[in-house]
């Protein structure tokens, strides 16, 4: 199996068996994010994770097999998103990236935001106007060195 057939099984399973994110990530025993973007193929489940998770999904053992392999990162099938909702976010970036540069850069110096020493919290936010989607992330300052 390759690892965007195991993808497209994960996501088949869990819709079958009417699960949510939250009670995969409890099975795999990490964040609802981090445990969302290992099933979507973009991090490494530990061995003792991906069996407890496989077998919550039916999974064959070679999708077990492969979502313990390092995955290649990145996941958009094309340079600019087309599906409206991952637009937002490269919409977001293309509009405020300059804004988070320069504020990161002047309370931070030169560097980075990583996305490995990473976190990330999404929450729902009622709102008598419409509810609200509420996104933390938190990432590693790197600064860039001389050499």
């Amino acid at each position: 199996m390759t690892r965007d057939e195991v993808t497209a099984l994960v996501l088949t399973q869990k819709h079958n068996k009417g699960l949510t994110w939250q009670q995969l990530a409890e099975v795999i025993g990490k964040s609802k994010e981090w445990s969302t973007a290992a099933l979507l193929g973009q991090m490494t489940l530990t061995a003792e994770q991906a069996v407890r998770v496989g077998e919550l999904l039916a999974l064959p053992d070679d999708a077990i097999a492969q979502l313990q392999i390092v995955p290649y990162k990145g996941s958009l099938p094309t340079s600019v998103p087309t599906d409206p909702l991952i637009y937002r976010f490269y919409e977001l970036v293309n509009v405020y990236g300059t804004t988070f540069k320069a504020l990161i850069h002047e309370e931070f110096g030169d560097g980075i935001m990583s996305a490995i020493d990473f976190e990330m919290d999404l929450q729902r936010e009622p709102d008598p106007k419409g509810d609200r989607v509420k996104i933390v992330m938190s990432g590693k300052f790197l600064p860039y060195k001389s050499y």
